[in-house]
């Protein structure tokens, strides 16, 4: 664009309710991207769909999806619109769609943190969030992360358990694990909040949703500038 966003967004802007844009406004300055998710090969419906409104709930603007042996599928009555105001990347191209996401994240800077039964995994209360982003991983709901994943993770993080039961829901380890980072991180002195530009990405993405024929309306502002 040879134009600042900033225009195209105040353009955008008058076609919603002031309430919407104030809402709006509020919001983007709750969402990180010094946290990211990635679930691997989730197959489960309604879990896929749990944790992507957990994340949404949190200010968690990335999600990032792994297809190997399953089809990320979401249930609309669960995830209640959540997955329209976040952004999902997808790897279902290759050969190792695991290999791809560890690759992609580790460029973009994230530390690659896999959650774990194992005991030799850090307890969630000792593990400490750092200035370094961090991409937290979850597996399938019968086995876990893949070996690929485990063998590669910069660190292990478990949340401990204290009853009969050896594991967790998926969903419910993800809302677990991210209210505990997620307030800590907040409370820190960690530079979690996005930039300036990132924001303005993000509204503007999210005003061309909440729009009946945006696509109409940036065309008619592209022609008149």
């Amino acid at each position: 664009m040879s134009f600042p966003k900033t225009d195209l967004i105040k353009y955008l802007s008058g076609f919603i309710t002031p309430r919407r844009w104030h809402i709006m406004e509020k919001i983007i300055r709750y969402r990180t991207r010094h946290i990211t998710v990635v679930l691997e090969d989730i197959f489960q419906p309604h879990n896929a769909s749990a944790v992507l409104r957990t994340c949404e709930c949190f200010g968690i603007q990335d999600v990032h999806i792994i297809e190997n042996k399953n089809k990320y599928n979401v249930n609309p009555d669960v995830v209640m619109g959540s997955d329209k105001w976040i952004t999902l990347t997808k790897y279902d191209s290759e050969i190792s769609n695991t290999q791809s996401a560890i690759n992609h994240l580790r460029k973009e800077g994230y530390r690659i943190i896999a959650t774990s039964l194992s005991k030799k995994a850090t307890p969630l209360d000792e593990f400490k969030p750092s200035e370094s982003r961090c991409a937290i991983f979850f597996g399938t709901e019968l086995t876990g992360l893949t070996e690929d994943v485990l063998n590669q993770a910069d660190e292990h993080l478990r949340i401990p358990i204290y009853g009969f039961t050896d594991s967790y829901n998926i969903s419910v380890s993800a809302a677990i694990v991210l209210y505990d980072l997620m307030n800590r991180v907040r409370k820190s002195e960690i530079h979690w909040e996005l930039t300036e530009t990132e924001k303005e990405e993000i509204i503007l993405q999210w005003l061309k949703k909440s729009i009946k024929r945006s696509d109409l309306l940036v065309k008619k502002f592209l022609t008149n500038h």
